[in-house]
């Protein structure tokens, strides 16, 4: 495409911000053209398997691999005795939390192997190394280990009672932390003055993180350069290389982190977990890359798993319902290990999101967060963010009830006003833009409100239990960190953007894309993207808390700016013109008042021809630029959820779901419906079927898809809306919020409000998630 014709169509292709582009990446998302890590193989590599633990609880009284060291093909077998002579450091927590008392919170260590004691089903003992992938997992079938059983505990209220099993020495009563947020006096004080409190006990249910594509690592080492190089889904390999790097006792240069197409992540890959260290170790013993390839059964209890949260939650209200105060107390469940978020979820992303759309004055959060024979909890889609927003939803539909207020206006007379942003909740945040009234009030219209009545009679007519639901939610996103914005013209003629953030599913080429084409005015066509490799980073602050758009956003429009600064300056050089006299726009420079002129993309051929420049031109259009971080900003939104029960079965069907949501600026309409989509169904997922659930000696019992539901098509609704109203926000050059974890933050309250809104009428005020057709049955039978 010549320069001409690049600008004639630069408008007229609407490539740009807020445009529905179709996604460049559905060859690799949705045919299956993608390469994952499982998809690559080097020269010579071996293969890993990984013995785990069957006990959930136990000293290890004998590790016996001698046998399987014997065995045909195999090269190593590995166990914590041989890493403890390397030295490596400990999987650790990342964030600092404190006690009420100001103590710092505990930190129990964890190497990459089981030495001491076994603490979970699938905690890793013994990695082997064999010629293939079959001879490694036979040669783990002869590892001896006998474990002395200790009792196992998988509940928090029963980890901290006294004479419990403990996990470790160094943490008296499986305490982490007893985290307080809030001023207590105040809160009291509240309460006591009310003219009504509700409470209610809930139950945040334990999920597993199912991603499409197992986890998986390449490992490869370099003994003349003493490097590595490994090939890892991840969130961001960045930050990912330097934790590692941390781990392994190296400086981040020493590691090369690689990671392709990722299926699935949802939080769980963004952590070094122990099978990397083990990879690591082995390639550079052995002289040969190793690849280890997780198996969907060791999934189950490898991976992290998420949520896992009971809390007693309260909201004082005053004579007319005014919110006076809310209060959180309960339990975080950690699993038996601190993973790289720790309490993060159920503490401090708590007491920020339960707050929404509402002028509560104030909020105090009270969590125990405790060890237990379980897998270790990590960050799953939204951490913290839909948890507040669902215990703040199904307090306000409870205090509704109680009160005889209708839910609708309950929320309005509570909500902030577009007229009082800023706003500065108790929690420190500061709401600077949004519509909250308005949204709920199109949200309501969209899902036909006043017509419920005549649905639900004519479910009663045939003997079904019909009931709506109002998800109001606000979140919090991460705040982005400092995020790479490179763009490099190619030789080729195509334009690289280089950042740190790493999409695993969702899709970021396209949208980066258009930002770069509003900006520069490149065709999307000639974008490429590079985001999964360390060593072309100087920065990236990964993928994560609903900030990629935020942070590469506003560091490819910064890095854009940069690119037409040393234009100008080389197209005044070829239009024999000053800098000062040129103009930028759709794609090209132009000497002011003048018809001449020259394309960003000739420009850059010109110099790829190779020319003759003055020393104080620059002599490359290339901009490697690193975005400061910005606040956090708040998406927020309404939706809508109405549900059929058959109260014979107690099976839920949804039949209707509306979403009227707040993203700020919106780069691409459909990548966003997807996203909310997506989050959505997890959200129904956890609402209506999936529970993690673990026997008396600490044993999964659903540990496999025979027993752990997952949504499918037919558990949707026939109606799945989305509108969007934005209210830009000003704290990020682009003017978005974020989107990908609303779905969830959205989904759970206004799926459970409406189921219990469908059982009101047998006196029922609350039923704990899931809500699954024999829970609902029983709840229906025992009225």
């Amino acid at each position: 495409m010549n320069d001409s014709v690049e600008a004639e169509n630069f408008a007229a292709l609407q490539f740009g911000v807020g445009q529905p582009v179709s996604r460049m990446e559905d060859p690799i998302l949705v045919r299956g053209e993608g390469r994952y890590t499982d998809d690559i193989s080097l020269d010579g590599q071996a293969y890993a398997a990984f013995l785990r633990s069957p006990y959930a609880h136990g000293v290890i009284a004998e590790l016996s691999v001698e046998d399987a060291r014997a065995m045909p093909g195999v090269l190593a077998v590995y166990t914590a005795a041989e890493l403890a002579s390397m030295n490596y450091g400990l999987l650790k927590c990342l964030f600092e939390f404190h006690n009420r008392d100001g103590s710092p919170m505990a930190r129990p260590l964890r190497h990459a192997l089981a030495s001491d004691k076994v603490r979970f089903v699938g905690d890793p003992v013994a990695v082997v190394i064999a010629e293939s992938v079959e001879q490694a997992r036979d040669a783990v079938e002869a590892i001896v280990l006998e474990v002395e059983s200790l009792p196992a505990v998988t509940r928090v209220p029963d980890a901290i009672q006294p004479g419990a099993p403990q996990l470790y020495d160094e943490v008296q009563g499986n305490r982490v932390v007893d985290f307080h947020f809030g001023e207590a006096e105040k809160v009291a004080e509240a309460f006591a003055g009310a003219a009504h409190v509700t409470r209610l006990e809930i139950l945040n249910n334990r999920v597993v993180i199912n991603a499409m594509e197992p986890r998986a690592a390449l490992a490869a080492y370099d003994a003349a350069t003493g490097r590595f190089t490994l090939h890892a889904p991840s969130q961001g390999v960045f930050g990912k290389r330097n934790n590692l790097a941390n781990v392994m006792g190296l400086e981040p240069e020493q590691i090369h982190l690689l990671t392709g197409n990722v299926g699935g992540s949802f939080g769980m890959k963004g952590a070094v977990f122990p099978e990397y260290v083990c990879l690591l170790h082995a390639t550079r013993e052995l002289g040969r890359p190793v690849k280890w390839t997780d198996q969907r059964s060791d999934s189950f209890v490898s991976d992290h798993q998420g949520r896992d949260m009971e809390v007693v939650a309260e909201l004082a209200l005053d004579g007319e319902g005014r919110f006076l105060a809310t209060r959180f107390t309960g339990y975080g469940n950690m699993g038996a290990y601190l993973t790289q978020v720790g309490p993060m979820m159920t503490t401090l992303n708590v007491a920020k999101n339960s707050i929404g759309m509402y002028r509560t004055p104030l909020v105090e959060v009270n969590t125990i967060c405790a060890l237990t024979n379980t897998v270790p909890i990590g960050a799953y889609r939204g951490a913290g963010r839909p948890e507040g927003n669902y215990y703040m939803e199904r307090l306000i539909d409870t205090a509704a009830a109680e009160l005889g207020i209708d839910r609708v206006e309950l929320r309005r007379r509570n909500m902030v006003t577009p007229d009082q942003m800023p706003w500065t909740t108790p929690a420190g945040t500061a709401y600077d833009s949004g519509d909250f009234p308005g949204l709920l009030a199109r949200a309501l219209e969209a899902a036909d409100w006043e017509g419920f009545e005549a649905r639900r009679e004519a479910s009663r007519a045939r003997g079904r239990l019909r009931g709506r639901g109002i998800g109001c939610y606000l979140e919090v996103t991460a705040p982005p960190s400092n995020e790479m914005g490179g763009i490099h013209f190619e030789p080729d003629g195509t334009v690289t953007i280089v950042t740190g953030t790493l999409d695993y599913g969702q899709g970021h080429w396209t949208p980066f894309a258009q930002v770069l084409h509003s900006k520069l005015g490149i065709p999307i066509d000639r974008v490429r993207l590079v985001q999964g490799d360390s060593d072309r980073l100087i920065a990236g602050g990964g993928t994560g808390g609903s900030k990629s758009i935020m942070a590469s956003g506003a560091a490819i429009m910064e890095a854009g700016d940069l690119v037409i600064e040393k234009g100008k300056q080389l197209a005044g050089h070829f239009l024999e013109a000053g800098a000062f006299d040129i103009t930028f726009e759709d794609g090209r420079f132009t000497v002011a008042g003048t018809n001449r002129g020259i394309g960003l993309m000739d420009l850059a051929g010109r110099l790829a021809e190779g020319t003759d420049l003055p020393p104080d031109v620059p002599d490359t259009l290339d901009v490697d630029h690193v975005f400061k971080q910005a606040p956090s900003a708040y998406p927020n939104g309404c939706h809508i959820a109405e549900v059929e029960i058959d109260p014979e079965t107690g099976v839920v069907r949804i039949e209707s779901y509306r979403m009227v949501n707040d993203f700020g600026t919106i780069v691409n309409p459909l990548l966003v419906e997807g996203q909310l989509h997506g989050g959505v169904v997890q959200g129904i997922g956890q609402a209506l079927m999936e529970h993690t659930v673990y026997d008396a000696d600490g044993q999964l019992t659903t540990g496999s898809y025979m027993d752990y539901q997952l949504p499918r098509a037919d558990d949707l609704p026939a109606v799945f809306t989305f509108e969007s109203r934005p209210q830009p926000t000003a704290t990020n050059p682009l003017g978005a919020k974020g989107c990908g974890e609303a779905g969830c933050a959205g989904s759970l309250p206004a799926v459970m409000n409406a189921v219990v809104d469908a059982l009101s009428d047998l006196g029922v005020r609350h039923i704990d998630m899931p809500a699954t057709p024999r829970a609902i049955w029983e709840t229906i039978a025992a009225k």
